[in-house]
């Protein structure tokens, strides 16, 4: 993660994380408003997980859905190559090098809290993942730039 520095767009990545349930969804759900629809995007986890229910409240906000999505993991993606990973977690960073040690895989790490560790009120919570939500739309901005909004929201 550069400085200003704009890297080619790659034509498919995927976001990756522990469980598919919080950080790597929202990365999806924000890649798919920001970037070109050219560019392929997914998301999986390296464990099982379940959907969030703070997740559909703060993509809410921000007039985007999962949808029917449900979490997936690494082995359920029907193409699982990728020309950018980008993990979200220390554990799903050493799947990422471990799975594409033998191809030619850029893979980029972008440390990102897990929200789910945060107690408090509703609101507190909701609080964290904003904080992850904004922060993961700002890092996407950083890395691809402000492209042409060629995807519809939602």
């Amino acid at each position: 993660m550069g400085g200003g520095d704009k890297q080619e767009l790659p034509g498919s990545v995927l976001f990756l994380c522990g469980m598919n349930s919080v950080r790597s969804p929202m990365a999806e759900q924000l890649a798919r408003r920001l970037l070109p629809r050219s560019i392929f995007v997914a998301s999986a986890g390296v464990r099982a997980g379940e959907r969030d229910p703070f997740v559909d409240a703060v993509l809410a906000e921000k007039e985007m859905t999962l949808g029917e999505r449900q979490p997936q993991m690494l082995e359920d993606l029907e193409d699982s190559y990728f020309d950018l990973i980008v993990t979200l977690s220390p554990e799903a960073h050493h799947a990422a090098l471990e799975l594409t040690r033998s191809l030619a895989v850029n893979v980029e790490y972008w440390p990102t809290a897990d929200p789910t560790d945060v107690r408090g009120t509703r609101e507190q919570i909701l609080d964290a993942y904003r904080g992850v939500r904004d922060r993961l739309e700002t890092q996407l901005k950083a890395r691809f730039g402000a492209t042409k909004r060629s995807r519809t929201a939602g």
